[in-house]
């Protein structure tokens, strides 16, 4: 590494599983290899949401929408059009109360995520330093290395019931979590990448609570929940209150190239990221504003997300647990309980080899997955059973997952064997 760069830079040229990640996903764009892509976060390619997204675009380059987008910068808090789109459909289907000035689009949710991890932890203006408590891990993985500071995340080992079925679910342990005098913001995803958990309506409350009394604010990322792309199996309504910062995608829709994240909030946290957004980027793209406005505007999207997305996945991930269940048979395998997202989280009690060599024993067979260890972000004491457990996404074409899953059966049990 030069020496002459900077320690800032440091924190995002040394690696880690977010490269690890997008350097898999070239790999298979790239096509020198055909790999079985269990590994990326890649959304599926739904037949009937990208007819509707070529539609829109055709729909953009007839009116003369797309030209003037294309050619002009919108304003550092988004697209006007879109943000109103979202604020009705939010008012009309939740009852929040909330205008123009508490919407802020960013360039995708590691966008939004890189600016309010960033407002809330490190040094503050009242000369204090404060932390990012995750009250639940494993976690994106996205989370690891976007604070400026490298340890202003901290996150403790949650609850682990055990299911009918090699099923299990993590939980939040609430006797466990407790806010400090130094907590800047929580942070939960719902659904959560990597395990597919969905926090229930209670979890979600005493969180709401929990930091409403500490004057805390709590971000949810809700890059897979409701209203869209609503890759929920189960019911678990939006929940929003003026300390929550509530953020959205429109790239598990289909439209993960086009970047567009939505981050509802308080006014106060809007205004600043959009001087974020002014001096990072200058202005936000607007095609993935523009190919959805009218969608998000007349209801559909709500529509499309339960018929067509919701569905999709649902069958997707119904289909990736019966082969786990069919190629496992014979390896000590347990996975967590499917509730929404794209992935199935796997977890091998005892595996002789880390999830590190796993994987590339894996990808040494041209199937990508992604080791475990890197999902728990601010975990501060060794625990074995982040080297236990790997994320598998169940996105891609049928054949292909089922296939990954086949050989990562065969080299967990070639592992136990050689142990």
């Amino acid at each position: 590494m030069n020496h002459r760069y900077s320690r800032f830079a440091q924190r995002f040229i040394r690696g880690g599983g977010t490269r690890l990640l997008m350097d898999d996903l070239g790999e298979v764009l790239a096509g020198d290899v055909a790999y079985h892509n269990l590994g990326g976060g890649n959304p599926a390619r739904i037949p009937a949401m990208q007819a509707v997204f070529r539609e829109r675009l055709g729909a953009a380059l007839e009116s003369g929408a797309f030209d003037l987008i294309s050619g002009s910068y919108d304003g550092p808090q988004g697209n006007r059009a879109f943000l109103g789109a979202v604020r009705d459909l939010l008012r009309r289907e939740y009852g929040w109360d909330i205008g123009l000035e508490n919407i802020a689009m960013t360039a995708g949710s590691q966008s939004s995520f890189f600016i309010l991890f960033n407002l809330f932890t490190g040094e503050c203006i009242d000369g204090r330093r404060r932390y990012l408590d995750l009250p639940l891990t494993p976690e994106y993985i996205g989370y690891a290395d976007i604070a400026i500071e490298a340890d202003a995340l901290r996150a403790r080992r949650p609850l682990i019931d055990r299911l009918d079925d090699h099923l299990f679910k993590y939980r939040v342990d609430f006797d466990g979590f407790e806010l400090r005098e130094d907590t800047g913001v929580v942070c939960v995803s719902r659904p959560t990448n990597p395990t597919g958990n969905v926090l229930d309506a209670l979890e979600m409350e005493r969180l709401v609570a929990l930091t409403r009394r500490a004057g805390v604010p709590l971000i949810v990322d809700n890059a897979y929940g409701v209203p869209f792309p609503g890759i929920v199996f189960n019911e678990a309504l939006p929940v929003y209150a003026d300390h929550v910062i509530y953020c959205m995608s429109l790239s598990k829709l289909g439209l993960p190239g086009l970047r567009t994240g939505i981050v509802v909030a308080d006014a106060a946290i809007i205004d600043a990221i959009s001087s974020f957004n002014a001096v990072l980027t200058l202005a936000t793209g607007s095609l993935g504003a523009v190919l959805t406005t009218e969608l998000i505007a007349s209801g559909e999207i709500l529509r499309l997300a339960r018929e067509v997305v919701r569905p999709h996945y649902r069958a997707r991930a119904d289909a990736a647990v019966a082969w786990c269940g069919e190629h496992f048979d014979g390896v000590d395998y347990l996975l967590h309980k499917p509730e929404g997202a794209i992935f199935l989280w796997l977890w091998f009690p005892g595996l002789p080899i880390s999830a590190q060599t796993l994987y590339e024993r894996l990808k040494a067979r041209q199937v990508l997955v992604i080791p475990g260890h890197y999902f728990f972000p601010g975990l501060d004491e060794p625990w074995q059973h982040c080297h236990e457990c790997i994320r598998i996404s169940y996105a891609q074409a049928p054949e292909q997952v089922e296939a990954g899953i086949r050989i990562i059966g065969e080299e967990v049990r070639r592992a136990f064997a050689g142990a």
